[in-house]
């Protein structure tokens, strides 16, 4: 860490980002409904500057090199972690995540290490023909300008999928936070600005018609956007005029099948945490979970201990792991499938209801059994902190069952024997399928959806590729 960089208390934190007095938008704490701070509404006329300022920061920005550009994402890297415990802080007050557990704190050390990664990984030219009569080789240059478009759930780590690798390559970045979780990613956007050149990062908040305009933005060439499939459709649609590059991670019901004979209790901790890490609000997390027959009874128990024990409220208290629905409309959703779900024969085997002692927007951790295909509770996809576990007696029906949906983001093969899991992985129609675990990821290992859960690789070598621009070099070969 550099000795110049600044550790901020988070009124300090707050008063480098948050709107003039009089102006802006009120955003409020997710556990208590309290106002934290008041976030800019920017303007269009005031994105088109912030672009305009990160087009002329990047031929400067690109021709640093990569050695340099490395070091200084490696200074940004320690400023985040000289501030980690501030904007834990903050982000479990606005998104509600706890600071424990697999949330607040490790997605801002999740920020730092993927920055890290990003900032050391390799990508060298690829030598195609190398013969006496031609050498050809493919680099990977800038693009320009990328404009993000993250979301609410982990909206600092998101984030900084997006910005490191595009630093990395010698582009510039316009980051739109979601109008829910704003806070805390300008929060570390300013952080990384005390040590990045001006104009190389710059965060805009506003409405999601700002979003639309940066996709379309004429001197955008690279739009990264994690959201819904239907907001990506819009997303498309937007970039079109301008033909942008596009990485979109789009929504996701990731199935699980639990094959028959597994043992239940020794694979129950991580089925949980796999869909109710966040308390369910991730793209990847396991949404519907088709379990065996022979299993089923012991893996809907196992679970519904756990759920029925894991301490939730509000995020600040160190020994709560899960927390609040980050916004009203999500509150309502989960709400509505789960009341659908019971109208429909579902058994409520834990939870099933609000729990307004803790606050207006807790729901608790539920498990809904007897349910089936053709329930919204399956075929939607929840995002909170409720799991319907769907029985099975045919292993082929289980996957084509599973692989019915529109979406393809992640999915999980759980098994006693995980090279009996391994041997099925393969007929899961997903971007990636984990073998007895459900969505972990790593900076070096690639991530992207199919079908509807969009399109475009993050992640290693190949999200570094992702935010640059091929070019061949063909000449003479040795003969030459």
């Amino acid at each position: 860490m550099s000795d110049s960089t600044p550790v901020l208390d988070e009124a300090a934190l707050l008063a480098r980002i948050e709107a003039p007095a009089g102006t802006g938008r009120e955003i409020l704490d997710a556990a208590t409904r309290e106002v934290i701070g008041r976030v800019p509404v920017q303007s269009a006329d005031e994105l088109d500057e912030a672009v305009a300022r990160a087009k002329a920061a990047q031929p400067g920005w690109e021709a640093l090199g990569h050695e340099r550009r490395s070091e200084l994402l490696l200074l940004a890297a320690d400023a985040i972690d000289a501030n980690a415990e501030v904007l834990a802080r903050l982000l479990s007050r606005e998104q509600g995540k706890p600071l424990n557990g697999p949330n607040a704190r490790f997605e801002v050390g999740a920020c730092s290490a993927w920055l890290r990664t990003n900032a050391t990984t390799v990508l060298e030219p690829e030598v195609l023909v190398d013969d006496e009569n031609l050498h050809a080789e493919l680099v990977y240059k800038a693009v320009g300008v990328v404009g993000a478009i993250s979301p609410w759930n982990w909206p600092m780590m998101i984030s900084m999928w997006q910005i490191g690798p595009s630093l990395r390559m010698g582009n510039t970045v316009v980051l739109k936070p979601s109008s829910n979780t704003p806070l805390s990613v300008l929060a570390m956007i300013s952080i990384m600005n005390d040590v990045l050149p001006a104009d190389v990062l710059i965060g805009i908040a506003g409405p999601g018609s700002i979003g639309g305009r940066l996709a379309a933005h004429p001197d955008v060439a690279k739009v990264m956007f994690t959201g819904s499939t239907e907001v990506g459709r819009k997303i498309i649609e937007s970039s079109a005029g301008n033909l942008a590059r596009l990485t979109l991670e789009l929504g996701g019901n990731d199935a699980g099948i639990v094959l028959p004979g597994t043992d239940a209790k020794a694979i129950a901790e991580d089925l949980f945490w796999g869909a109710f890490i966040n308390t369910g609000q991730t793209c990847a997390a396991l949404k519907r979970l088709y379990v065996h027959d022979s299993v089923y009874d012991d893996v809907v128990d196992a679970l519904a201990e756990i759920a029925a024990n894991v301490p939730m409220g509000n995020g600040l208290d160190e020994d709560n792991v899960l927390g609040p629905l980050q916004n009203q409309d999500q509150f309502d959703i989960v709400k509505n499938l789960v009341e659908d779900a019971k109208a429909h024969g579902g058994r409520i085997v834990t939870g099933g209801e609000a729990a307004p002692e803790l606050g207006e927007l807790f729901y608790k951790a539920t498990i809904v059994a007897d349910v089936t295909d053709g329930v919204a509770l399956v075929d939607e996809e929840q995002f909170g902190p409720v799991l319907p576990v769907i029985r099975y007696s045919d292993v082929d029906d289980a996957f084509a069952r599973a692989n019915a949906a529109e979406v393809g983001l992640g999915s999980s093969v759980w098994a006693s024997d995980p090279d009996e899991a391994r041997r099925h992985a393969l007929r899961m129609q997903a971007g990636t399928v984990w073998i007895n675990s459900h969505g972990g990821l790593h900076p070096m290992v690639p991530f992207g959806g199919t079908k509807a859960s969009g399109y475009g690789m993050e992640f290693g070598v190949e999200g570094l590729k992702s935010v640059a621009a091929p070019q061949v070099v063909s000449g003479p070969g040795r003969k030459g």
